[in-house]
């Protein structure tokens, strides 16, 4: 009978990691549906922009308020979950604060948990006011209505009830200690939850040995759940920060990648000794499509970039095009395609691992025409973004696919391009005549 916790503990282990294993598959294969690219080059400076901006918080503190509750939220996340260790220890060997014999550093460990508990509580309270009593614009944007908003929320709750059941449990070890109770070793520091201990005053060893076991299982189930909860929340940008930083484009901002493709031709038409009318050999490959109209035709890292976007709404808030009231809103960009993305998920996962056509496409079914051309491509939004998210390359490869496949540019494109091919210029004036305003 003894053992009972601890199988049931290790049982609720193995199936918590082991549906979070099912969904990283299914989160790297869908990723894997994007096109190859190779981004093996400057290693040594993406090793830099993951250190400086996933784990430096260096692009979160550029606004002062929001990044200083953050960088307290991530260190708590990162820093309280070391004690987890602990409790996985303490449930499958059926030991008690097993890492106690560490003496002052366990001390100085559990006293700076609570400290960064109570701390991450304020910051969540702080959050969840910003949301929903103060109504920053960028949480109220249409896009965020329905799910968007009840999954951030979601995760404030949850945070809170976790840091809440850590102190509680931690309270009631104390009262526990001070009580003699047999299997509760004296160790640890509560400079918060020996004040939430003289709540407990009075109650009996028993229930004080209720109170501490319901909070902690409570506490390590909440947590496996929190990681499985992850795949179907904004929160995954826990784990894909990292590689999403990594992967991040190194080169300058203004510069657009080049169609091969496209470069070979132009090679062609320049080569003075090729024949324009050759047939292709046998061999050449059939021409890529050129852009992209649905998520299979965008790269992996454009799509690891749609499950990484936080919604946190800085690249909204920064686009010009957004804030004259255009359609356009990068952060939906990135929710329309990492939404797409999922939908062709599930129809793989309903037909045995092969996608079937479904009539639907990310162009014009999630993103509209209207959307894509209102962007400036100014790139205020990939500077904007605290993780290294770039929703112009997926506008971009959208406006190529309408321009290069279908010829649907908006008239005003059209008559510039017209005016380039025919006049070395965006404007209708024949290049003999572009210095006549000097005699006026």
């Amino acid at each position: 009978m003894q053992y009972i916790p601890n199988i049931l503990f290790v049982l609720a282990l193995v199936f918590g990691i082991g549906f979070f294993t099912r969904n990283v598959k299914k989160l790297t294969r869908n990723i894997k549906l994007g096109k190859d690219v190779d981004l093996s080059d400057n290693s040594s400076t993406r090793w830099r922009n993951m250190i400086r901006i996933a784990l430096g918080q260096s692009k979160m503190v550029v606004r002062p308020i929001a990044g200083l509750l953050h960088v307290i939220v991530y260190l708590g996340f990162i820093i309280i979950n070391i004690e987890v260790l602990e409790i996985i220890v303490d449930g499958v060997l059926g030991t008690h604060r097993v890492f106690a014999p560490l003496g002052p550093v366990y001390n100085f460990l559990i006293g700076s948990f609570e400290i960064l508990a109570l701390l991450v509580i304020v910051s969540v309270v702080l959050f969840w006011l910003r949301r929903n009593a103060i109504k920053l614009q960028r949480f109220i944007k249409p896009e965020m209505e329905g799910w968007p908003k009840k999954d951030g929320n979601m995760i404030l709750y949850i945070e809170l009830v976790l840091m809440c059941l850590f102190l509680t449990m931690n309270a009631a070890d104390f009262q526990l200690q001070q009580l003699d109770a047999p299997h509760y070793t004296k160790a640890g520091a509560f400079p918060i939850s020996q004040f939430i201990a003289a709540w407990f005053q009075g109650l009996s060893i028993e229930s004080l040995i209720i109170i501490e076991r319901v909070a902690w299982w409570i506490h390590i189930l909440g947590i496996l759940a929190f990681l499985n909860y992850l795949y179907y929340s904004k929160h995954l940008h826990i784990i894909l920060a990292f590689p999403n930083t990594f992967y991040g484009k190194v080169k300058p901002q203004g510069e657009f990648n080049n169609l091969a493709s496209v470069t070979n031709e132009v090679k062609l038409m320049m080569d003075p000794n090729a024949d324009p009318f050759a047939a292709p050999a046998e061999d050449t490959a059939e021409p890529e499509k050129f852009g992209a109209s649905d998520v299979m035709d965008l790269s992996w890292v454009q799509l690891m970039n749609a499950y990484t976007c936080t919604e946190c709404g800085r690249c909204t808030s920064e686009c010009p095009a957004n804030q004259t009231g255009k359609k356009l809103s990068p952060r939906k960009i990135m929710m329309d395609t990492r939404d797409r993305l999922e939908e062709v998920g599930k129809n793989m996962d309903a037909n045995k691992g092969e996608f079937v056509p479904d009539g639907k496409q990310l162009l014009d079914d999630y993103i509209s025409r209207e959307e894509i051309w209102a962007c400036t491509t100014c790139n205020a939004c990939v500077e904007a973004c605290p993780v290294s998210i770039d929703p112009l390359s997926i506008i971009v490869e959208m406006r190529r696919f309408l321009v290069m496949e279908q010829s649907a540019a908006p008239t005003e494109l059209n008559n510039m391009m017209s005016n380039i091919e025919n006049n070395g210029a965006p404007w209708p004036y024949n290049q003999m005549d572009r210095l006549n305003w000097v005699n006026e």
